[in-house]
């Protein structure tokens, strides 16, 4: 086990996973501003803001995987998305360059692209719709210019993930999967947009996969569990698997959005953030189908079908009596 990996920003939902999966192949740190729940013994504390953190952090380390984001639609104020998600990733790569350090795996995210694009891969050309994506891409580019200072001895690795769901996780997907199954759930449109998806157990094995993989070079890879499902299709899926009859019931676009804008004007004069918003039923209504041929091409075998993922994750979330009562928190 000579690789000494530090994943910053793991202690989170994605990040507890990966530790649980790679702490046996790799001396494992973790750097977060938050406290590990299951892993504080390889815990340091520390924020991406802060130059000084991060450089001791880093020391005698070979791999970062940064995983650490501002990534809610609701980050106030804005700024945030830019001194996390851009300037933050500016210190990481100051410190791995004064640790020696050569080796990145990035995660950004499938909202470089926008919405409402025809299955863009790789290489289809960016048009975030959001600060968030905006600032995920403004990362990239910065973790490419410093690749492209050494890029015989460097190694870059960007992931764009889909959305990310699985057992405990209190993000979108899962407040969806809450409203299906409750019977509380009304479509917005006609059901037939397609959802790209990614199960947390296929995500955090593709991550480990391409750190026993590295080598110098560049590459980006969609990260998405296939085949994609329409709002429809994932209705019937939670049927399946809840063996339950689900109410169906169809809202106009129009009137969706007009909810959402509601809900903003309703969250500016009282200061409280709502799970409805004009910009969650505009995502809601969007087509978003991504290209993970490369990934999945690459050699890596996802261990769960979505099907298997969504199944696991309603079993575990709305039928399973004994869990650990830690969640997790994300969008």
């Amino acid at each position: 086990m000579n690789d000494k990996v530090i994943f910053i920003g793991a202690s989170g939902f994605v990040g507890t996973r990966l530790v649980e999966s790679a702490k046996s192949e790799f001396e494992i740190k973790n750097f977060d501003k938050q406290q590990s729940h299951f892993y504080p013994e390889i815990t340091q504390i520390g924020d991406v803001r802060n130059q000084g953190e991060l450089d001791e952090a880093l020391r005698g380390q070979t791999t970062v995987v940064l995983l650490a984001a501002e990534h809610r639609d609701d980050v106030s104020p804005v700024s945030l998305y830019y001194d996390v998600n851009v300037q933050g990733t500016r210190n990481v790569i100051e410190a791995m360059n004064k640790n020696g350090v050569k080796n990145i795996i990035f995660t950004s995210s499938v909202a470089v692209y926008g919405l409402n694009k025809e299955n863009p891969d790789e290489n289809h050309p960016v048009d975030p719709f959001n600060h968030y994506g905006k600032s995920k891409w403004q990362a990239e580019d910065v973790l490419r210019e410093w690749y492209q200072q050494q890029p015989e001895q460097r190694s870059l690795t960007i992931i764009r993930p889909t959305v990310i769901f699985g057992e405990s996780n209190r993000g979108n997907v899962y407040n969806l999967l809450k409203q299906i199954s409750g019977g509380k759930f009304a479509m917005v449109g006609a059901g037939t947009n397609y959802k790209s998806m990614a199960y947390v157990g296929n995500i955090v094995a593709f991550i480990k996969y391409l750190l026993s993989h590295s080598h110098a070079g560049y590459e980006v890879y969609n990260y998405i569990d296939k085949p994609d499902l329409s709002m429809n299709e994932l209705v019937a899926q939670v049927e399946i698997s809840l063996n339950k009859k689900i109410p169906s019931v169809h809202l106009p676009y129009a009137l969706g959005m007009v909810g959402g804008f509601c809900f903003d004007v309703l969250s500016r004069i009282t200061g409280k953030k709502y799970a409805i918003s004009s910009v969650r039923v505009r995502k809601f209504c969007a087509t978003t189908q991504f290209d993970a041929t490369k990934a999945h091409n690459s050699g890596f075998s996802a261990p769960f079908t979505l099907s298997e993922g969504l199944d696991r994750t309603l079993q575990y979330e709305f039928v399973q009596t004994q869990k650990d009562n830690i969640t997790f928190v994300s969008e």
